[in-house]
């Protein structure tokens, strides 16, 4: 595999952590995920890299989240994902994959997580 950023370019974290791969010569992929959304297969799979269940890794100030009362909803793993796989805003971002693992990039500590598993 290599790498892949999923971005929103409207985000300023996503920005931050895409120009970082950037910076450091990183070759990848960027996957604008509000325009191209992961399959239920897909999250689930960089969730279990991640280390993370869905609600984790949920954005749950955005108004959908509050329309489908996410704070309140049943930890049920498969009905989170089909969830934020339909209403692709709720999952944090960026999230950055490379060969050693995943991780969801919104500091800086975590960016040098994901540079230093390339």
């Amino acid at each position: 595999m290599s790498t892949e950023i999923w971005h929103n370019p409207r985000c300023s974290k996503s920005r931050t952590a895409k120009a970082a791969l950037d910076e450091a010569g990183v070759e990848y992929v960027e996957r604008r995920y509000l325009d191209e959304p992961p399959t239920a297969q897909e999250f689930a799979a960089v969730l279990d890299r991640i280390g993370a269940e869905p609600w984790e890794v949920a954005r749950l100030t955005e108004p959908v989240a509050k329309e489908l009362g996410l704070r309140d909803l049943e930890h049920d793993r498969a009905r989170w994902i089909e969830i934020m796989v339909a209403n692709p805003v709720l999952i944090q971002r960026p999230i950055v994959l490379t060969d050693g693992g995943a991780v969801v990039a919104r500091d800086p500590q975590s960016v040098r997580k994901a540079l230093d598993s390339v």
